[in-house]
């Protein structure tokens, strides 16, 4: 089990380095990817009220889906920004999931679908 999770691991973290040179390669600003990176954690400002809340908002921003539909708004309607924005956080995603840090479950913010943290 200890190699899957390695496995795993490694596909995020060369997924995320395969968005970041496409990221470059387009021309887009590595200093405001790097500002922006940490920018979907404001998601777990649902912790505050408590941890049903709080992953319920700390997956809606970490989930693959809504970045993946502005990527592919972006790359429709050709908006070079709406892009930039969705690759930094696709890009925070798959750090964070290279990391560990999985989707939540509802009985705490270490309990995610990668396994305890």
């Amino acid at each position: 089990m200890i190699a899957l999770h390695s496995l795993i691991k490694l596909e995020y973290a060369l997924s995320f380095f395969v968005l970041f040179a496409i990221y470059c390669y387009l021309d887009f600003s590595i200093l405001w990817f790097f500002l922006l990176l940490l920018a979907p954690d404001i998601c777990m400002i649902g912790y505050v009220i408590n941890a049903k809340v709080g992953a319920i908002i700390y997956n809606i921003g970490h989930s693959l889906i809504l970045p993946s539909i502005l990527l592919t708004i972006a790359l429709f309607a050709n908006i070079a920004l709406l892009l930039s924005i969705a690759m930094i956080w696709l890009a925070h995603i798959l750090m964070d999931r290279t990391l560990g840090y999985g989707l939540k479950y509802m009985t705490g913010f270490k309990d995610t679908h990668l396994g305890a943290i």
